[in-house]
């Protein structure tokens, strides 16, 4: 039965007829600052606001925000932070498809932990404009990624030469536009599969074959698997990920502009503004769920089988939906809505048969513009956040983490206040976390 019933509807659409929308107005590069109020539309009904203590400054200062660097994000300058942060929570998934609750409870909850107790250790110096990090389970070795093309060998927490590859030849590292995301096999880990923008702009996914000992890739060996026509270089997506079913999973972006201007949002028919589900060996494809606007990271949480989706909002809410991986066809609602709230129509939109947010971050929230997707924390030197997801922000720059039990957000945390413009989450061979930013790679480990 789902979580969300009819009397919930009910009251959301009720909710939803005198919601208003922030100005459409779309923030290309680098964006407006940001007005710091803590005012904000208000939330659905059964949603309630809770507020984030803030965490100590972390024992290494973040690095610095760029100046003029091209980001895949929807903004490249950082914006003033409020004095408060209030983070919007669903109580229930505003979908048929509702998860199940984690398997096991973790230990202690982030709440039973001091708010400095993780630190932020830079590794992989010399990295440009690090994009992913990513390695097969119990490797000692990681892959990371740049936006200009490079895959890089990454082994004892520092970059070996020379590169595993090098595409840069073939890619268009601009904006939001460049390598994006990379993904190993789950079986056959000498199988490298990239997601990137060709020379015209337009988006493709392709596999190569790493040598026996993952050092190098074979740039001759170049199989593509997928290709879809860009109208825009913005909303391009990212993410590429395997599923515990063996698909390989592709978030991507509406066409860009503002305000779904190519009206793909909601069209099944279209991967743009979609996750679309790959199988790699037959080469085929199909549109998995839709109604997203620019899904740059998410993470498949292999234990749980849920999916996290970080999805870039237009001016006025980030969101972070939840959805079964195994249930096709969900409709995630953009742009009828933004966040929990109506953006077209502005008043009055009906949300029915919508997978609704399960959290929402208004801009202005400490300088929020633009929605970084973590991971689900699955490694062994943090016990007490096992199952816990963070992500963070490009422009707000902080570190945050909730835990779902199924029906709701707990344990929602603000782990550090700044760490710079972040881009991305990465994990290594031992499920340990990283932080990507624009400057530096950096790996969150426990305070001793």
């Amino acid at each position: 039965m789902s979580l969300w019933n009819s009397r919930n509807l009910a009251c959301l659409a009720a909710v939803l007829m005198i919601a208003a929308c922030s100005d459409p107005q779309e923030r290309v590069l680098p964006p407006e600052t940001s007005e710091t109020t803590t005012a904000q539309s208000s939330p659905i009904t059964n949603s309630p606001v809770t507020t984030v203590a803030t965490a100590a400054s972390p024992p290494e200062e973040g690095p610095s925000p760029p100046s003029d660097e091209a980001s895949p994000s929807e903004s490249d300058q950082t914006t003033p932070t409020s004095t408060a942060t209030t983070t919007s929570a669903a109580t229930s998934l505003p979908s048929d498809a509702s998860p199940p609750p984690e398997p096991e409870e973790g230990p202690p909850t982030t709440r039973a932990l001091p708010p400095d107790s993780l630190r932020f250790v830079e590794v992989a110096q010399g990295a440009q404009n690090p994009i992913f990090l990513t390695a097969s389970p119990g490797a000692g070795h990681s892959y990371l990624a740049e936006q200009g093309g490079r895959v890089l060998y990454v082994l004892d927490d520092a970059i070996a030469d020379p590169p595993v590859m090098d595409i840069s030849e073939k890619v268009t590292p601009r904006g939001e536009q460049g390598l994006l995301g990379i993904a190993l096999h789950p079986v056959q880990p000498n199988r490298l599969f990239v997601h990137y923008s060709n020379l015209g702009g337009h988006t493709v996914v392709s596999e190569f074959s790493l040598a026996a000992d993952g050092r190098t890739a074979d740039p001759d060996s170049e199989r593509i698997i997928f290709f879809a026509q860009q109208p825009a270089t913005n909303h391009n997506g990212g993410m590429i990920q395997f599923g515990p079913d063996g698909y390989l999973y592709l978030g991507l972006g509406d066409g860009g502009r503002a305000g779904d201007y190519y009206g793909h949002g909601q069209r099944p028919d279209t991967p743009l503004g979609a996750v679309v589900r790959i199988q790699p060996d037959q080469v085929t494809s199909e549109v998995w769920w839709y109604g997203l606007r620019n899904p740059w990271r998410f993470w498949i949480d292999e234990p749980t089988g849920l999916t996290y989706i970080a999805d870039v909002g237009q001016d006025a809410y980030e969101e972070i939906s939840l959805a079964n991986l195994s249930v096709p066809g969900l409709n995630f609602g953009w742009p009828i809505t933004e966040g929990f709230h109506c953006y077209e129509p502005r008043q009055g939109c009906d949300p029915t048969g919508l997978t609704l947010p399960v959290l929402e971050i208004a801009h202005g929230d400490r300088g929020t513009c633009s929605v970084t997707g973590g991971v689900v924390y699955r490694g062994n030197s943090m016990p007490g956040l096992q199952g816990h997801y963070f992500y963070s922000d490009y422009c707000g720059g902080y570190l945050r983490s909730f835990r779902w039990d199924g029906s709701l957000a707990m344990d929602v945390r603000e782990w550090a206040p700044d760490l710079g413009n972040v881009v991305s989450f990465g994990t290594d061979g031992s499920g340990e976390m990283y932080i990507l930013t624009t400057k530096a790679v950096l790996r969150v480990e426990p305070v001793s």
